[in-house]
């Protein structure tokens, strides 16, 4: 609904920046008949978060490509997840119609077999920090750093060592890969464990709420079979 001149002007940008931003991919107008470029609320929301990492935060367009990315992959998870729960509750709501006056039963789908819990493995922590430093080719002291950012978390043994998990070590890798090779800065690369996190977790909701609802409807299907009186035989 934007041209690029109202859309920068609203966002408090220069229209060769937005030009810029779209040839990076962070962005993707539409096009009208007449080739104009024209912006959506979400391309303005999107061009406002992109100027306060790069003007508040100071993260640079590598940075800030991982973070848009990330965002973008949240959103359709979430488009994903509603989606889904929609489907399968009308799918619910339409077989418990069907079993008010059935003439004929359908055949009850087999449960499936409950998910493998991933394995606990990569949560035991077991490096202390000279080990973990090592493997992941960081000073300690950076290691520290990090986790006073709040960055990384690791566990405490009894004696308070630090002990680092394999999930730990996977976090301070791709920080590594974030910093020395994207040149992104901390606040960047805050925003970006954050949101792999927040990803993580919806994913993770997605996957209970999907497996209770196909639960539901399994029950739905089996309960009237168990129910139905037996038939007397003459």
């Amino acid at each position: 609904m934007y041209i690029i001149s109202v859309a920068a002007e609203l966002v408090d940008m220069h229209p060769q920046t937005l030009r810029l931003y779209e040839r990076k991919g962070l962005v993707a107008p539409k096009r009208s008949s007449g080739k104009t470029r024209l912006y959506s609320e979400r391309d303005v929301e999107k061009l406002k978060e992109i100027r306060r990492l790069t003007q508040e935060l100071g993260v640079n367009l590598a940075g800030v490509e991982e973070i848009i990315k990330l965002r973008d992959e949240l959103y359709a998870l979430e488009t994903r997840f509603r989606e889904e729960v929609l489907r399968l509750k009308a799918e619910l709501g339409e077989k418990l119609e069907a079993l008010k006056s059935p003439p004929a039963l359908p055949a009850p789908r087999e449960p499936e077999p409950p998910a493998k819990k991933p394995s606990a493995a990569k949560d035991r922590p077991v490096y202390v920090i000279s080990v973990a430093a090592e493997l992941v080719d960081m000073h300690p002291q950076t290691l520290r750093l990090y986790e006073r950012k709040g960055l990384i978390q690791p566990k405490r043994s009894s004696g308070k060592t630090r002990l680092y998990s394999e999930r730990d070590l996977e976090k301070l890798r791709e920080i590594r890969r974030l910093t020395q090779e994207l040149g992104v800065n901390l606040a960047g690369v805050e925003e970006i464990i954050k949101l792999r996190d927040e990803l993580d977790a919806q994913q993770a909701r997605l996957e209970s709420e999907i497996a209770r609802l196909r639960l539901a409807l399994l029950r739905e299907l089996n309960e009237p079979q168990k129910s139905e009186p037996k038939t007397e035989s003459a």
